[in-house]
This record gives structure tokens, C-alpha cells and sequence, in this order.
């Protein structure tokens, strides 16, 4: 029987600041167990990300056992995530509870790596007095990673109404010629307001690593 090749990058915090993390997307549930089992005769840790609950149920019961599984996010920790830090300095806005399960891969990915954060969801624009009422709240924080499907209009009002960096993270929500995502994304694209930046079309893993890079990059220039 063949063996199961993988290569895995132990060396890569040491490289960007962020460990690998496991995509389990297109893996085996024969592939997920050999990484594991590797990682955890390394004595390291790891993010899963789109770990489905069939597939997590069907790892070996001792893998299983160490694993903070969230059905939700379809993420994983294996092992001990990092320690908090003691500031919170993101913010991850929805426009609906639609966008609920990208925000929450984000916000697992946040919570992994040790960053805080403070989740504010359904204040999208389609009834724009949800956002404004928050506005005060939400111009605190220096990283706002907004999560919007149909249009993707609401990194662009959020945007224009604070000074933080805002991640714009588009999801597949929406009708027809919201083209799964697609509209989204091409909106934050050709956003008015200027400084946007977007990840991929459901990428909450992406975004969260994204804030994590702009806090690091800041933490070593003062």
C-alpha cells in the first residue's frame, strides 16, 4: 500500500509570524490522520479549516479527543491555540446572519493565533441606521474586517466612516447576479472609498490573517 506523501512547513512562523495551518478541503480522512499524527509527534499545534463535521467524525478517536471542534466555523483546533493577548484590536462586522459562518471562521482563525476581537453582526446597509448606530463603537478599533455577500456594499459605507484599516471580505451570499460571490468581491475591488482591501470569496481564514499581518508589521515599527 502506498504511503501518504505530505511535506509539512514547521519553519513558516519562524518565516511570515503565522504557523501553517491545515486546509482539510480536498484531503482524505485517511490524509487528515497522518498530518495529525505527524504534527503531534512534532509537539506542535494547528488550525484546521474547512473540517467538516462528517470528516471530523471520522478521524481516529484519540485525535479527535484533541480537538476544539466548531461545527459552525468547520474549523479545529488541534492541540493548545496561542494565549491571549490582552488587547483587542479587530473588529469583524456582518452585514447579515447570513455571513455568520465566513465571520466565524475569522474569528476562530483570530482566536487561535491569540488575538482578541469583537464580533458585531447583521448591521448591514439595507437598513443603515443598524450600522450608524454602532459607528461610535466600531471607529475604536484600528482593524475592521467587514463580511458582506449580495452587493458588498458594506466595507465601502464603513469605510467612509472610519479611519481604521478596513478588510473587506466578500461571501457567497446572495441571488443570482450576486454570482456567488463574485458581485461582492468586484464591488470592494472598485470601491470609492480609498484603502480597501479584499481577500477571496469566503476567505475568513485569509482575512483574519491579513489583520494579524497589519498588526505585526505596526508592533515592529514602533
Amino acid at each position: 500500500m502506498k504511503s501518504i506523501e505530505f511535506n509539512l512547513d514547521f519553519k513558516r512562523e519562524e518565516r511570515t509570524g503565522l504557523s501553517e495551518a491545515i486546509y482539510c478541503g480536498g484531503k482524505s480522512v485517511k490524509q487528515i490522520n497522518a498530518i495529525l499524527e505527524t504534527i503531534s509527534k512534532a509537539g506542535r499545534s494547528v488550525l484546521l479549516t474547512h473540517l467538516t463535521s462528517d470528516k471530523f467524525q471520522a478521524l481516529s478517536v484519540e485525535l479527535q479527543a484533541s480537538i476544539d471542534f466548531d461545527s459552525s466555523s468547520c474549523t479545529g483546533f488541534f492541540s493548545t491555540p496561542y494565549p491571549l493577548l490582552p488587547s483587542k484590536n479587530i473588529a469583524i462586522i456582518t452585514a447579515g446572519t447570513s455571513d455568520a459562518a465566513v465571520a466565524a471562521e475569522a474569528a476562530r482563525t483570530l482566536t487561535f493565533f491569540g488575538h482578541r476581537h469583537e464580533l458585531i453582526q447583521d448591521i448591514g446597509v439595507a437598513g443603515l441606521w443598524r450600522l450608524l448606530d454602532r459607528v461610535e463603537e466600531i471607529e475604536k478599533f484600528p482593524i475592521i474586517i467587514a463580511v458582506a455577500g449580495w452587493d458588498g456594499a458594506l466595507p465601502t459605507v464603513i469605510g467612509g466612516l472610519v479611519s481604521g484599516a478596513i478588510i473587506a471580505l466578500p461571501t457567497s451570499v446572495g441571488y443570482g447576479a450576486a454570482e456567488s460571490g463574485r458581485t461582492a468581491l468586484n464591488a470592494s475591488l472598485t470601491s470609492c472609498t480609498a484603502g480597501i482591501v479584499a481577500v477571496n470569496i469566503d476567505n475568513g481564514y485569509g482575512a483574519a490573517c491579513a489583520a494579524i499581518r497589519i498588526l505585526t508589521a505596526a508592533s515592529r515599527s514602533n
